[in-house]
């Protein structure tokens, strides 16, 4: 487990041993070489203790002090061959007594770095270690004594290790809990915000296309009757301008919605009032749309809105491939506390005499029209009758 640079400041990197936050492969924090420094004066000045312990010969006390010397240097490596420098040290202080501080210290090390196995190798060595030294370098007390000592001084070291080794371990575990419930959180929020992009592009989907349907509508009309009167074309024009303003201004809206890091507000979301203001606005543009809708029915705003939707997508449709055919709207309260919403176009899609062609469509808007349903617990259904009309009908809870 390490922690990104990004997340932690200079000087608290500094603060922190390298391998905790970059990995084992990373460069010594101001901390390492602090502490490496640290170690290798204790291993110097205890080396140089027991060396003065011995009575050695000039040969002897060189051969010695260049192990000692070997040992030290062999230290700086300890971090990445935990095990290795353990076992290779604590053999080095069996016969020379100046490595006795570094075999210490690479005995601590291992035990706090060491693998399971390693670990075994190197305190079985430690414990060989101290019946060993009194017999290679004896010195003026008993074995017993000196045996009994370095025992003593083993467990110490290696209990000191196993402490540290704990605490190193409830740290990274805490640490790496921590980074699992940002994580997790940081993908939830992502989630979250993906699915609110998702529903709002579904929501700005059904009003571009009744909006494009209805300046598709005027659109055909000024080309296939350019010898109508000027008022009418005049004020086809201006359904035409009007809606296109729409248009823009309601794509613009979705684009920033959807757009990373917006944070605009959401625009209001029609109701079940809102029905009637919708099927005025399709006579207006002169389709034949005959309504039976229940405005004042008890719903959640929920309920209102999803049938709103349905509606405006069932009078897109007809206006979209049955241009001029009549159509029949109808919102009303059922027994069981639902709403029933059907809009029927009365006869089969097909292009009237004369007329505009029909609008292709991809039928995405009936599919999330069945999601929408689908989630708020209702049935949808749609196709041909067998009499040419054709059905758009749900049951909303």
């Amino acid at each position: 487990m390490t922690i990104p640079d990004a997340e932690v400041a200079r000087w608290q990197r500094s603060l922190l041993p390298g391998g905790l936050v970059a990995g084992a492969d990373a460069r010594r924090s101001a901390r390492d070489w602090s502490i490496d420094v640290l170690v290798t004066v204790v291993a110097m000045v205890v080396g140089v203790l027991l060396i003065a312990m011995q009575h050695y010969d000039d040969a002897r006390w060189m051969l010695d002090a260049a192990i000692g010397v070997g040992t030290i240097v062999a230290l700086w490596w300890r971090r990445r061959h935990p095990a290795a420098i353990g076992v290779g040290a604590t053999l080095a202080s069996i016969v020379s007594a100046s490595a006795g501080g570094a075999a210490l210290v690479a005995l601590f090390s291992a035990t706090l770095r060491a693998s399971r196995t390693g670990l075994i190798a190197v305190w079985a060595v430690a414990v060989a270690a101290a019946f060993a030294y009194p017999l290679v370098l004896p010195g003026e007390d008993s074995y017993v004594l000196e045996t009994s000592i370095g025992l003593l001084i083993t467990v110490v070291v290696i209990g000191w290790g196993l402490f540290a080794r704990a605490r190193r371990q409830l740290v990274l575990s805490l640490r790496e809990r921590a980074a699992r419930l940002e994580a997790e959180q940081r993908l939830h929020v992502e989630q979250a915000r993906e699915a609110e992009r998702r529903r709002i592009a579904r929501e700005m989907h059904d009003v571009l296309a009744h909006r494009v349907s209805l300046l598709s509508l005027y659109a055909g009309a000024l080309e296939f009757r350019p010898d109508a009167p000027p008022q009418e074309i005049a004020e086809a024009a201006g359904v035409v301008r009007a809606s296109a303003h729409s248009v823009l201004q309601e794509l613009r809206e979705v684009v920033g919605v959807l757009r990373e890091g917006d944070e605009s507000t959401e625009r209001p979301q029609p109701t079940l009032a809102d029905i009637p203001g919708l099927v005025e606005e399709s006579r207006a543009a002169g389709m034949k749309v005959e309504a039976a809708v229940d405005a004042d029915a008890e719903v959640a705003a929920a309920t209102g809105r999803t049938a709103y939707r349905i509606v405006q997508e069932g009078l897109t449709n007809a206006r979209k491939h049955a241009p001029g055919a009549g159509v029949r709207v109808r919102v009303a309260a059922r027994v069981d506390g639902g709403l029933l919403v059907e809009v029927v176009s009365r006869r089969a899609v097909g292009v009237p005499a004369g007329g505009p062609p029909p609008t292709p469509g991809t039928g995405s808007g009936l599919i999330g029209l069945a999601e929408r349903v689908a989630l708020a617990g209702g049935e949808f259904e749609h196709g041909p009758r067998l009499g040419g009309d054709h059905v758009l009908r749900a049951t909303l809870p």
